[in-house]
């Protein structure tokens, strides 16, 4: 027999005002919810335009990575206009433009074994899937209904690996010299990857750290969103980056918060990847403009066995006045667990204390 049910009971405070409201009458929304209510209806909106204006479904694929017998798989379904979907490519402030299609079956064939998995309510696609695949490069292809399939890089880790790199990207590996709050705007609206600026050096030090460190992953981690991925992508491969992973995030509130954020985001993928990969060392990579030495030295007060170095770009007074910091200030360098340290206006000021230490 179900047990019988009880209705909560007024307290005393209540019964002492006349019980202003009783168990019954629903939970007043909050002014999130209210917002979120919003967000959905504007989300739908755009979603009947987008099918007016002809716009099509497409998966738009990003790298992905895995041990050889797993595989994280990244993508977005979206609608975007027929013109962009022919080329494949989406540019400049038509990233913008594109409507996600939320909860998405998308089908992932690896290997010829395919997976069925879905989007979740942004569109995006992150998902672990079983797989069995040697080190190196791979590719898989995605598809879902109405699209045309679409491939992904994805990058095994070897079992032997024992070195990796993740790097920052706005200040770390480009040169941004904007204010925080429009940069996304600007570069996504404005400049193409063409016009933006790599960092000094940078490009040069992690291809050196590649040829000295063959089989390591490298992964971009950014707080940026992943509309932008496309055009990093190109970004960092014109300026002759090691080719790697994204990781970014998605922008705007939650059904928890008004806005996502970019250190948690940040520090859920290290602990993620130290829990992932737990026989590999880091080198962290990332500039002293905002959060990146807390996060980075946090990360190797809790996991210092796989933390091999941290390696900031420290930014000019000019830099870092728009990011929002003040040149230089002391950073957290007497208390990041003993990982090795170093710090440099440049990528050859950097490569130049790695080496000291064995890096290079």
């Amino acid at each position: 027999m179900a047990p019988a049910s009880h209705s909560p009971q007024n307290t005393p405070e209540e019964q002492g005002r006349g019980a202003l409201r009783q168990p019954s009458e629903p939970a007043a929304p909050t002014l999130l919810g209210l917002v979120m209510h919003v967000a959905d209806a504007a989300h739908g909106l755009r979603t009947r335009l987008a099918n007016a204006t002809g716009f099509v479904p497409t998966i738009i694929a990003y790298p992905g990575y895995g041990s050889t017998s797993w595989v994280r798989v990244l993508a977005r379904v979206v609608l975007i206009s027929k013109p962009t979907a022919a080329t494949g490519k989406v540019r400049g402030w038509r990233a913008f433009t594109s409507v996600p299609v939320p909860n998405s079956e998308v089908e992932v064939e690896i290997d010829g074994v395919v997976h069925t998995v879905r989007a979740d309510s942004g569109g995006l696609v992150d998902v672990v899937v079983n797989a069995s695949l040697e080190p190196g490069w791979h590719t898989v292809s995605l598809r879902s209904e109405g699209t045309v399939p679409a491939e992904a890089s994805i990058f095994i880790v070897a079992p032997d690996t024992t070195f990796g790199i993740v790097s920052d990207i706005d200040d770390t590996v480009m040169v941004t010299a904007l204010p925080r709050p429009f940069l996304a705007l600007w570069n996504t609206l404005v400049l193409s990857e063409r016009a933006r600026t790599p960092t000094p050096g940078m490009a040069v030090l992690l291809d050196r750290l590649i040829d000295e460190h063959p089989a390591a992953p490298v992964l971009y981690l950014s707080t940026g969103p992943w509309n932008v991925a496309p055009a990093l992508a190109r970004f960092l491969e014109r300026n002759l980056y090691p080719k790697g992973v994204l990781l970014l995030t998605d922008w705007g509130p939650t059904r928890q918060r008004w806005f996502r954020s970019g250190q948690e985001h940040k520090s859920n993928n290290l602990r993620r990847l130290a829990q992932e990969f737990p026989d590999i060392q880091w080198l962290l990579v990332g500039d002293d403009g905002q959060h990146d030495p807390e996060i980075y030295a946090d990360f190797a007060r809790a996991h210092a066995p796989q933390t091999a170095a941290i390696a900031i770009r420290e930014l000019s007074t000019g830099e870092a006045l728009l990011a929002g910091r003040r040149a230089h200030e002391d950073g957290p360098a007497s208390r990041h667990g003993g990982a090795i340290w170093a710090s440099a206006p440049d990528g050859a000021g950097l490569a130049k204390q790695l080496k000291d230490h064995g890096f290079l």
